[in-house]
């Protein structure tokens, strides 16, 4: 049994995996889902990683996921905690001393143009799903977006790079091109868009546990 620890990206919450912590727990894993402080207008990366660190306890065999924006906590577990595998789903991936505000251009990210941010974030998901989803962001106002992120190197730690083929937000090509230059690798890729927790969850727990048998 593994642990899959499950970070949410940036206005996010716990509610963002509540369709796919069921999957991961029907086969046969436990699974932590922390809230970061991103409400605490004091809280930095510091405090994320504790946040988290504090969610885990004694449990070991873990699996830390962090999406979009969670991919800048992620590491920060590895880097404190023994962690079987670090996999970015969907993510903004961070290189060492950069600061959030500072990966849009550094990266080239460009936003597709005429979409709105239901469409970039939430396509292919029901319309009441979309609506509760609103309900349950949360005002991002911690100051970690203005930090370096901490790590001189990326943790000796197996990788993976998951990426959503729908995705309106960070677009395939884009997400190819960043974990090639950022990370080396060549990501895999699942149907569905940025919120691919909620639109697909089967098949991304089903994915999720297939890297367990390496």
């Amino acid at each position: 049994m593994a642990t899959f620890v499950l970070i949410h990206g940036g206005g996010g919450s716990a509610w963002d995996w509540h369709l796919l912590a069921p999957e991961l727990i029907r086969r046969g894993h436990d699974v932590v889902v922390p809230e970061l402080p991103i409400e605490d207008v004091s809280a930095g990366f510091a405090d994320f990683c504790e946040a988290v660190v504090d969610a885990i306890g004694d449990r070991g065999d873990l699996v830390v996921v962090g999406h979009s924006y969670g991919a800048f906590t992620a590491p920060l577990v590895a880097d404190r905690l023994p962690v079987r595998l670090i996999v970015l789903l969907a993510p903004m991936v961070p290189k060492p001393g950069e600061r959030p505000g500072d990966w849009w251009d550094d990266t080239g990210h460009r936003v597709a143009e005429g979409l709105s941010e239901e469409e970039q974030f939430y396509n292919g998901l029901p319309t009441e799903v979309v609506a509760e989803a609103a309900a349950h962001s949360r005002a991002q106002v911690s100051v970690e977006w203005n930090e370096p992120w901490p790590l001189d190197a990326w943790p000796a730690v197996p990788t993976k790079v998951l990426i959503a083929r729908d995705d309106q937000f960070f677009l395939a090509d884009f997400q190819r091109r960043v974990a090639a230059e950022r990370l080396g690798v060549v990501p895999d890729e699942i149907d569905g868009g940025h919120s691919v927790a909620l639109s697909h969850p089967e098949g991304l727990a089903d994915r999720l546990t297939a890297y367990l048998l390496g």
